[in-house]
């Protein structure tokens, strides 16, 4: 595991994951595909909130539903495979898939924990006027068996001292926090929060232990679970992407130095 940890990994998600052993992951947080580019309107000049590109990506699309359904059950059930007996999965989601990963993990038998609801207070406004606001998106979070890691009191700092409920607010990735590219638009169209990430890692898992993340996309679980002292597993099949989380992790790992 040595070779494979604290690393991402370029390759089809359902491959690489094939070369993990059984059980060697206690968490496993991931922002996979939603489905949702359908091309649409893009707003360069918006004054609410920075310029809007509606997701159009070709990672994004499947040709039929059907094959979105199977894609989700496949990369769910190799998850299962390497997921130890005691440990839990995240999933991002919005209402494009989250019926879908619900579905996958249903028929694995995984418990329901909570789906914890993602409050964007700098939610971009709808433009078709047609429909509300879309303020929201939502990370499942099932368990595998009985003895799931969950920091219950830790998470009480986050509530005043209180129990800690299952509606977050954080803003959308913007200013310096958000990558961008040589043209100046987002490197990665859906980026998330650094801070959502590590609260839900430092939730759900102890130091030390792997968090898988298999679209890492941008490497925000990597930058987390680095930061938080979890030893991480990274997969994507976008060499880019592959780019930008291996930048991120370099410049945290120099910044430890320095410190």
């Amino acid at each position: 595991m040595e070779e494979i940890i604290n690393k991402n990994h370029e390759g089809e998600i359902i491959e690489v994951m094939s070369k993990l052993p059984s059980g060697s992951v206690d968490l496993i947080l991931t922002d996979p595909p939603y489905n949702a580019s359908k091309g649409g309107v893009n707003l360069p000049d918006n004054k609410t909130g920075g310029a809007y590109y509606k997701i159009n990506e070709e990672w994004d699309k499947f040709d039929k539903y059907s094959d979105y359904l199977d894609f989700t059950k496949r990369w769910i059930k190799e998850s299962d495979r390497v997921l130890s007996e005691n440990g839990s999965i995240m999933i991002c989601c919005s209402h494009h898939n989250i019926g879908e990963v619900i579905i996958a993990l249903k028929e694995l038998s995984y418990k329901p924990l909570n789906i914890i609801t993602w409050r964007k207070p700098n939610a971009m406004p709808n433009i078709t006027k047609r429909m509300l606001t879309h303020s929201t998106e939502f990370i499942v979070w099932y368990a595998k068996g009985k003895n799931w890691t969950f920091n219950y009191d830790n998470m009480k700092k986050y509530n005043y001292g209180k129990q800690l409920r299952d509606v977050w607010d954080f803003p959308s990735c913007q200013g310096p926090e958000r990558i961008k590219g040589d043209d100046g638009r987002s490197a990665h169209p859906t980026q998330k929060p650094l801070k959502l990430f590590k609260r839900l890692i430092e939730m759900a898992s102890k130091e030390n232990q792997i968090v898988l993340d298999p679209f890492i996309g941008s490497g925000t679980t990597a930058v987390a679970s680095e930061e938080l002292g979890r030893g991480w597993i990274g997969i994507d099949n976008n060499s880019e992407y592959i780019k930008i989380a291996n930048e991120r992790i370099k410049k945290i790992r120099g910044q430890k130095r320095i410190n």
